[in-house]
């Protein structure tokens, strides 16, 4: 029996429909992945299914008794209450039988006689409920859920609480709690790799009840999801799998429906042209003929899926020096973030950079803006070198303003990708048609204010990024388009992420904050992870993985999938040995300049350059070995 059905539902807000005739179908302890473009209605639908929407039109049917518990993208927290005591509340009915019966041991020791033996009763009655309610040590499930959660402050009012806090909590609130079904809006927002593994984990072995779940991570859709429901343009299309075999079914669902469009383009040419000769005689034959031929006209072509957003970059003239960072030291309020780093960026280095929340990787952003003074050490840009930010928060972006007045403001025509087009041709590229442009940005969702963001800070002639968590709240369709745009150009990006996949396909290098100031370049996240494997734990800041990335990490009845290479890998493997050539002609290019004496040249800056060189040479080689072994791992 379902735990929970939903047909036919409609929502609108004001003028915008979000939901026209969506329905999903969910079944006892499976695990379902919703997937759907920014604004395609995936929230709005999780609301209703929880309960905290009501759908216009259409009907919700869940199971009798059914427990429902939902983790919004904004979780609404008592603030009278500790982050340990919201947590505790996940256990319900235990947690008041546990309190009833310890305030019962308090009053027998002055009771009255003539009570004694109702208080002894109901007491009893309290311990059954605590033994049938998983017995009297459920408490150490609140602090474990805190301490994998890396709540640290759990004594802390919910009121002090940063907002990654309070998610942190109010996950590990709805996971203490296991209700029949769980709702998760973007459960891994604001998480770190090694916590988002740890909830995978706890998701797919300890976790009972139904889930559904919305997420742009791709790794934990692998692991985590037995199907992937989509949205697409208010139908609802259900794939048995996780990620890998999603693609798969979508690419496939695709090709059937070109091959019934071309089929029934065919048979019209054909009855058309049938038609057209006139034939003279009218028999019921022909006359049903004409009725087929005019009900298949009328059916039309399939959907058009919905297009992803298409990102290209106004690549900036690029000098010499990307940036140069040497010796640098950054504290912050007492705490030593980073000590002694050196960074140097070539041309087409994209460099990942992993680490606990709160470990700085936002204050060194800050540092290369000139917005933090760092405690030692410099940090060099080129002098053609135009930075563009993408920030965390979208603080950039005027929420009072339209979508139109962020981006566009005073200007004409805009360049992308090497052609000029139309300012409302450019929001159209980010999926903003003519008339959404004009909506105001603190009436968008959280996807839809990411893509407003990367829209305004695209729009500039641009030659190195310092993306800010650019994954979180950006559908996957965005997210691919976004990875596509940074390996095909070649750009030069340093990112902060924790979407595992996103590093996968984007980052040449790894930059791993290990806590106490230590910050390491890695030529992979393998290597990254592997080192954080051998230190510690306690020191261990970068997260530890059985399956260290880059391999996907997936459930083991896909473990076979983890070796094929992505979309990007295979562009980049295809041109990986012109890269090899072109850096190793840099090198000897370098060597010889520096075996000229008689040049008269800067012999100090020539050698900082042959080490850079020489640093990339080694980077792409390894990276070429790493595609290799993947590729020959996925061959028959």
């Amino acid at each position: 029996m379902s735990v929970l059905i939903a047909e036919d539902l409609h929502k609108s807000f004001g003028a915008q429909v979000v939901l026209d005739g969506v329905g999903i179908v969910l079944q006892p302890g499976e695990r379902v992945g919703l997937l759907g473009i920014n604004g395609s209605g995936k929230s709005t639908l999780a609301k209703i299914l929880a309960g905290e929407l009501a759908a216009d039109s259409g009907e919700v049917r869940r199971a009798k008794n059914l427990r429902i518990s939902y983790f919004a993208q904004e979780p609404n927290l008592d603030p009278t209450k500790t982050g340990r005591e919201v947590v505790a509340e996940g256990l319900g009915p235990w947690k008041v039988a546990h309190e009833r019966h310890e305030a019962i041991s308090l009053e027998l020791t002055d009771a009255p006689e003539d009570r004694l033996s109702a208080l002894l009763a109901e007491q009893e009655q309290c311990a059954g409920t605590i033994e049938r309610l998983g017995g009297w040590e459920r408490m150490h499930q609140v602090e474990r859920c805190l301490e994998h959660m890396g709540v640290t402050r759990r004594d802390a009012l919910s009121s002090e609480l940063s907002g990654g806090e309070k998610r942190r909590v109010a996950l590990a609130r709805l996971l203490v709690s296991q209700p029949d079904l769980a709702i998760l809006d973007e459960p891994t927002n604001h998480l770190d790799v090694e916590t988002i593994q740890w909830l995978e984990e706890e998701l797919v072995n300890n976790f009972k009840g139904a889930l559904l779940f919305i997420t742009h991570d791709r790794y934990m859709l692998d692991r985590v999801a037995q199907r992937i429901v989509e949205i697409d343009r208010n139908e609802t299309y259900s794939y048995r799998g996780g990620w890998d075999a999603y693609l798969e079914a979508k690419a496939e669902r695709a090709s059937h429906e070109a091959r019934t469009e071309a089929n029934r383009q065919n048979f019209l040419r054909t009855e058309l042209e049938w038609l057209s000769r006139s034939p003279q005689a009218r028999t019921t034959k022909q006359k049903a003929r004409i009725k087929r031929v005019e009900s298949v006209r009328d059916q039309g072509g399939p959907k058009a899926h919905q297009a992803a957003a298409k990102l290209a970059i106004r690549e900036a003239r690029t000098g010499r020096t990307i940036i140069d960072i040497q010796g640098l030291g950054l504290e912050l309020g007492g705490k030593k973030l980073i000590n002694n780093l050196d960074l140097f960026l070539a041309k087409g280095d994209r460099v990942g950079v992993l680490g606990r929340n709160g470990a700085g990787k936002t204050s060194l952003f800050r540092a290369i803006l000139g917005q933090l003074e760092p405690t030692k050490g410099s940090i060099t840009l080129g002098e053609t070198m135009k930075v563009g930010y993408f920030e965390q928060a979208r603080a950039n972006l005027d929420p009072e303003e339209s979508i139109f007045e962020n981006v566009i403001g005073n200007r004409g025509d805009v360049e992308m990708g090497g052609e000029r087009i139309t300012n409302y041709a450019y929001l159209g590229r980010f999926q903003f048609d003519r008339k959404r442009a004009r909506d105001k940005v603190k009436l968008l969702s959280g996807g839809e204010r990411a893509r407003v963001a990367l829209a305004k800070m695209l729009i500039e002639p641009v030659n190195l990024l310092l993306l800010d968590e650019p994954t979180n709240d950006l559908d996957v369709a965005t997210l691919s388009s976004l990875e596509d745009m940074l390996v095909s150009t070649g750009a030069t990006a340093i990112v902060i992420t924790h979407d595992r996949y996103f590093l996968d396909r984007i980052a040449t290098s790894i930059l791993a904050f290990e806590g106490e100031g230590q910050v390491t370049r890695y030529a992979s996240a393998h290597q990254a992870l592997a080192a954080a494997q051998k230190r510690p734990k306690a020191e261990a800041n970068v997260p530890v993985s059985k399956t260290p990335l880059p391999a996907p990490q997936t459930a083991p009845t896909t473990a076979a999938k983890t070796a094929k290479l992505t979309y990007a890998e295979r562009i980049e493997l295809d041109g990986i040995l012109d890269r090899i050539a072109d850096c190793e002609t840099s090198v000897e290019t370098i060597e010889m300049e520096l075996a000229n004496p008689a040049a008269g040249a800067d012999f100090a800056d020539i050698g900082k350059r042959l080490h850079a060189a020489q640093s990339e040479l080694e980077g792409v080689l390894e990276r070429w070995e790493f595609l290799e072994s993947k590729h020959a791992s996925a061959s028959p």
